[in-house]
């Protein structure tokens, strides 16, 4: 147990960029780094714009500090995602609704205060997410014990605490941050960053098959015969778009992608967008019903429209997924994303912790205790994009929990 004394709030940065997902989907064109032309979802001054982030910190009586960060994912606004997040904003938040009720109080553990503050009015979704990270900070330093344990033991998982598989994003360099990722041999790969239909897909689809294919040679040709990722490709929809949403289309060019990726598993996150929650639910359920018809072991992973726990409770319901992405920043405090991954893994999907490059070293190490907790089936190498930054942040972190919670065990035995 430990008594909180003070709440600041501190603007940061973040680890990526904020993007217009709506008007990069409708074609802007590159600009170097940039995109040209006006934006579309509203809250954005320009199609791509610096990521903001807040820090929280937790003063505590001892002098110690627990922190957490605010942060949103690269694209806000659309599938159903909250809008673009000010951190100033978000400051104000802390200031007026959060410090008056933390100030002064005990810490004596995560879930029950993590519930209480997540349930406060008028809070902010990143809001939500950054201060959850804090207390489960300042309730492991209150504790003696690392957040991953402190997760374990509130939530009685009973999962022995080590590495989670790596999923690593490659952001516009969609080869040479492959080379990246099979010499420092992640555990899926590239992401691939495929948002744009007409130069990463092409009009049936013969770009992203050339793609896949060289993916597939490069990793055969980099690494060795014991080195089996999965190819994950994150697709924003465009397959849905490039056969007009046709399901037994898209079924079928699936299929071909998860012949071309083999000996390799292949997922496809968002290969189409319904427009809504019942609609993506519905469409889902149908494609994996086609591709189950074909004898297509290909896995359709949800993102969009599937945010917030009950969403992800309604697409477990649908079976509309194989596995489903949790994406921290939408889903508020760490309780959700806690409770989030456990049933999806009671329900036989695969639970993908998330998020997002647009957040921070704060939060990604937050994540990555959560996903060693529970027992996730793939965690994001998080932030940014250049794979090296975020396979270490949470990889590393990874690393030191597994061996601290091993001379824990080897002592206490």
């Amino acid at each position: 147990m430990i008594r909180v004394t003070d709440v600041i709030a501190a603007p940061v940065r973040s680890g990526f960029f904020r993007d217009d997902q709506a008007r990069i989907v409708a074609g802007a064109a590159h600009d170097g780094f940039l995109y040209e032309g006006d934006p579309l979802t509203p809250g954005f001054t320009a199609v791509r714009e610096a990521g903001q982030a807040l820090s929280i910190l937790l003063v505590l009586e001892d002098g110690r500090t627990a922190v957490g960060d605010c942060a949103e994912v690269q694209y806000p606004g659309v599938g159903g995602r909250d809008p673009v997040f000010d951190s100033l904003a978000a400051q104000e938040e802390v200031e007026r609704i959060i410090a008056p009720v933390l100030i002064g109080r005990e810490i004596d553990g995560f879930r029950g205060i993590a519930g209480r503050i997540d349930a406060l009015p008028g809070l902010s979704t990143p809001v939500r997410y950054g201060i959850s990270q804090a207390l489960l900070s300042a309730a492991a330093q209150g504790a003696g014990m690392t957040m991953a344990e402190l997760i374990r033991d509130e939530y009685a998982t009973g999962i022995r605490l080590t590495p989670v598989p790596l999923y690593a994003q490659s952001g516009d360099e969609r080869y040479t941050n492959v080379d990246k990722m099979i010499l420092k041999r992640v555990d899926a790969l590239p992401h691939g960053l495929i948002n744009d239909r007409e130069h990463l897909v092409g009009p049936r689809g013969e770009l992203l098959l050339e793609y896949v294919a060289w993916v597939r040679n490069r990793i055969l040709h980099l690494a060795d015969d014991d080195y089996v990722p999965t190819i994950h490709l994150d697709l924003y929809g465009t397959i849905g778009l490039a056969f007009d949403g046709s399901l037994p289309e898209i079924a079928g060019f699936l299929e071909r992608l998860g012949r071309t990726a083999a000996p390799f598993p292949f997922r496809a996150e968002h290969p189409l967008d319904a427009g809504g929650r019942s609609e993506q639910i519905a469409a889902f359920a149908q494609l994996r019903a086609l591709l189950a018809e074909r004898g297509s072991d290909v896995q359709i992973v949800a993102d969009e429209w599937c945010n917030t726990l009950d969403d992800i409770r309604a697409f477990i319901a649908g079976r509309a997924a194989d596995m489903i992405h949790v994406k921290t920043p939408d889903l508020g405090g760490l309780g959700n994303t806690i409770d989030a991954l456990l049933e999806v893994r009671r329900a036989g999907l695969g639970a993908f912790c998330g998020g997002t490059c647009n957040e921070t070293d704060v939060s990604a190490i937050a994540t990555a205790h959560v996903a060693m907790a529970v027992g996730a089936d793939q965690l994001l190498a998080k932030p940014g994009m250049g794979v090296d930054e975020g396979v270490m942040v949470v990889g590393n972190e990874m690393a030191r929990v597994t061996a601290l919670a091993k001379r824990r065990t080897f002592f206490h035995s």
